[in-house]
């Protein structure tokens, strides 16, 4: 059991611990405030630049960047890279919030504004803060959370609900099925909280998308469950 000199020392570095968190959202809203409008592009950070994927995120980043959009990833190696390559290329704000790993993860070398967070969940309130739509490319347990995290966002209406596209339906139609015919067959979620999540398959539906819905808020590309989105519109 501890002692009172060890009860005590741990509740003052508790203290410590909230600072520190603190310190990190200050610097975060400090740094990022006026990039709007912005989007966020998450993706697997082991990709590499001759796949496929990295060329096409690369893409999507660049021609968002040319129209005036902020590009906001996690700052790290693949997908993160390739994004913030894009936006560099474009000429506009290309944001990396790195976070420390004990695998080291060292900062992509296209940000053009920076920031390395302790704490997950700051980085996460940043990745989220400024962006005007989601752009989910393949990816693993990280981008899952980052994914599944902005959706139950705009399902407690605790964020505005925005575009959040996925890449690729190919890697992702096994998550969209199991969500269709368990998550949502069982009543675990409701036909609404779905209803911004769309597929695009090439850069151009991605930009397109992004480009409407902030100039008109009008949904295109293919929605991930068009036929209950329809009925749910019909009804």
């Amino acid at each position: 059991m501890p002692n009172e000199y060890e009860i005590n020392e741990l509740a003052k570095e508790e203290s410590w611990r909230m600072f520190r968190i603190m310190g990190e959202l200050v610097e975060g809203f400090d740094t990022l405030s006026g990039i709007e409008p912005a989007v966020t592009i998450y993706g697997s950070a082991r990709l590499k630049p001759n796949d496929k994927i990295y060329t096409q995120t690369e893409e999507i980043a660049r021609r968002l960047g040319k129209l005036g959009f902020s590009i906001v990833t996690g700052g790290g190696p693949g997908v993160m890279e390739a994004a913030n390559k894009g936006a560099f290329e474009a000429g506009v704000t290309s944001v990396g919030l790195n976070i420390e790993l004990p695998m080291e993860q060292v900062i992509n070398p296209y940000t053009t504004q920076s920031i390395t967070f302790h704490h997950f969940f700051a980085r996460k309130v940043m990745l989220v803060k400024y962006a005007i739509a989601f752009v989910i490319m393949p990816g693993g347990l990280g981008t899952l959370d980052e994914l599944t995290e902005v959706l139950t966002l705009m399902q407690t209406h605790k964020i505005k609900p925005f575009p959040v596209i996925i890449f690729n339906s190919q890697y992702w139609q096994g998550f969209l099925d199991w969500l269709e015919s368990i998550v949502l067959a069982k009543g675990c979620i409701s036909e609404e909280d779905l209803d911004l999540l769309i597929v695009c398959d090439h850069p151009d539906e991605v930009v397109e998308a992004v480009q409407k819905w902030f100039t008109k808020h009008e949904m295109v590309g293919k929605r991930a469950f068009p036929k209950r989105a329809e009925g749910s519109k019909n009804g």
